[in-house]
């Protein structure tokens, strides 16, 4: 059986055959297969071929390796399947591996042999001379495909499936999870300050991977704190063991019952990040969290937390007629506004530093980007620094060193 209806006889990985990759190389060896007798190279077949090259060296040029990540980041019903049970029918475990070892075959074909199949004389049984100028392409002859994606999927609540192992941050655009390509590399590492307060977050999303109770988290304080950047940070340090983070808008909060609902099954972790939220007393989202928080619109799930951001503690805005009491009702609605911030299991301050841990900050900053000025004249910069600011927090500390470094160089 040739190695085309080989292909099309894919059933798990069904939708490696709408790869565009993939795809071009079936064309192209149909093109071999069904070309003239007499070895002449045609116009059709040296187009597919460059077609194919030119996807391939798109996506790093070795096609055992570019095949070999789509299935293992590929969703499909046996990995679903899997990760929810890891018991199998036996019959969908042999289809497995034959499909594997079909798709192990093709993508490790030699590029020296299409290439000379291209001018293959059936007549003679002799290649006519093939065009030097073909681009040849990288393959991987010693990789089992069968080995890599079952020590994949054993490790599954690590790697996940789909969009999600192969990227760790998201977005929400126009109803939909969107991959963040380029996302914020800061890490926990290189933050200094707020060591406890960093604590109780990565405390709370280590509880959530490890399967413990985890809660929401509300992380409120002065801007220019870390608090978002602290979010961040953790989503980069633990993306190798199976966290994922989404962020959302406050306008998008109506969105968050139908994600919770399609990772429900997921066997990653999530963290719903909703940054710098706050609400006035007729924001029609203000109801929309409430019911979230208090689990009246979706059922809680184990693997989802949501993280918020605010510069207020009970994230209300308040107006000078909220003070006035211009609603009768005025008092139940300020407290049920304020209410609100409880429904997180979680709340961390983080407020502006005073001198001396600004300080340590900016000395801390200094060394990371390797600055090089006397102590002394440091903080004295510094100090006059953030009175052209808004004083003093750990982003002015950062502008205050890039600044700094800019004048150094």
């Amino acid at each position: 059986m040739n190695l085309i209806i080989k292909a099309s006889s894919l059933v798990i990985f069904r939708d490696l055959l709408k790869d565009k990759v993939f795809s071009l190389f079936i064309k192209l060896l149909d093109s071999i297969e069904y070309s003239n007798e007499d070895g002449i190279i045609r116009e059709f077949q040296m187009k597919r071929y460059s077609k194919f090259v030119n996807a391939l060296y798109k996506n790093g040029g070795n096609f055992t390796e570019y095949v070999l990540n789509f299935i293992l980041e590929d969703e499909n019903f046996y990995i679903v399947n899997y990760s929810q049970n890891r018991n199998t029918d036996k019959n969908i475990e042999e289809c497995l591996k034959n499909e594997l070892s079909i798709i192990q075959e093709i993508s490790t074909m030699s590029p020296q042999k299409i290439k000379n199949m291209l001018t293959y004389n059936h007549e003679t049984g002799e290649n006519v001379s093939t065009p030097y100028f073909l681009p040849l392409w990288n393959v991987s002859e010693n990789i089992d495909f069968y080995a890599e994606y079952t020590k994949r999927a054993a490790d599954i609540e690590s790697y996940g499936y789909g969009i999600y192992a192969k990227y760790y941050m998201f977005i929400i655009r126009n109803g939909a999870v969107v991959p963040v390509k380029n996302p914020d590399s800061i890490k926990l590492e290189n933050m200094i300050g707020y060591e406890l307060e960093r604590k109780a977050v990565i405390d709370n999303t280590e509880a959530l991977l490890s399967g413990k109770p985890a809660s929401n988290v509300l992380l409120y304080g002065d801007a220019g704190t870390g608090k978002s950047s602290t979010v961040k940070a953790i989503a980069n340090a633990y993306k190798d063991k199976g966290l994922r983070i989404i962020e959302i808008s406050k306008k998008q909060l109506r969105e968050i019952p139908f994600i919770m609902d399609s990772l429900s099954i997921n066997p990653l972790k999530f963290i719903i990040f909703i940054d710098d939220l706050s609400f006035a007393k007729d924001d029609d989202e203000f109801g929309e969290l409430k019911a979230i928080l208090e689990g009246s619109v979706s059922a809680r799930t184990s693997n989802i937390v949501i993280y918020a951001t605010s510069n207020r503690r009970h994230l209300v805005k308040e107006t000078f007629s909220d003070r006035d009491g211009d609603d009768i009702h005025h008092n139940d609605t300020v407290q049920e506004l304020i209410s609100l911030s409880e429904r997180f299991g979680l709340t961390v301050n983080f407020s502006k530093p005073d001198k001396k841990n600004f300080i340590d900050i900016v000395t801390g900053l200094a060394e990371q980007y390797g600055l090089n000025v006397p102590h002394d004249e440091l903080v004295r910069e510094a100090e006059k620094f953030v009175l052209r600011k808004s004083g003093r927090s750990p982003r002015a500390a950062k502008h205050f060193i890039e600044y700094m470094k800019t004048k150094e160089n």
